[in-house]
């Protein structure tokens, strides 16, 4: 949902939902770009929901990389905010987006390595944070 009057800074109310066979939220945030007087882009990332009642710290990991598992122990299963954008300018067309991170779980060449009991390749990060995104929104002056 997406509110607004003439000058006065967006609103936006955001709810999400981990996915029943996933991992656990650990983040929301509000993706706003826009482009400046000579046409460069620039975006900007507001964390407007954060799990556990943390502030800016990390997550954590509840990753065990030797049998390429993990439990739902941190981050939360719903997260709702709603975000007001304070770097509003009415004369801007922005677009904003919503993105939701997840808690870390296991990379698939984690999990392919501790399946067949072989060395897990160093080449690449034991996990991964899935992440999705809503579509953009626009904002028109």
């Amino acid at each position: 949902m997406f509110s607004s009057s003439a000058d006065k800074a967006p609103g936006l109310m955001v709810r999400t939902l981990r996915d029943p066979d996933g991992a656990n939220l650990d983040r929301v945030q509000v993706i706003k770009g826009w482009l400046d007087d000579k046409g460069e882009t620039h975006e900007r990332i507001y964390d407007v929901a954060v799990s556990d009642g943390r502030a800016k710290k990390p997550v954590g990991s509840t990753v065990d990389i030797e049998k390429a598992t993990c439990t739902n122990t941190i981050g939360d299963a719903v997260m709702a905010a709603h975000w007001t954008d304070p770097d509003f300018d009415p004369k801007e067309p922005p677009f904003n987006y919503v993105r939701v991170l997840e808690i870390p779980t296991p990379r698939w060449t984690t999990c392919d390595a501790a399946f067949f009991n072989i060395k897990r390749p160093d080449n690449g990060p034991a996990t991964f944070r899935d992440r999705a995104c809503s579509s953009p929104i626009w904002y028109t002056p």
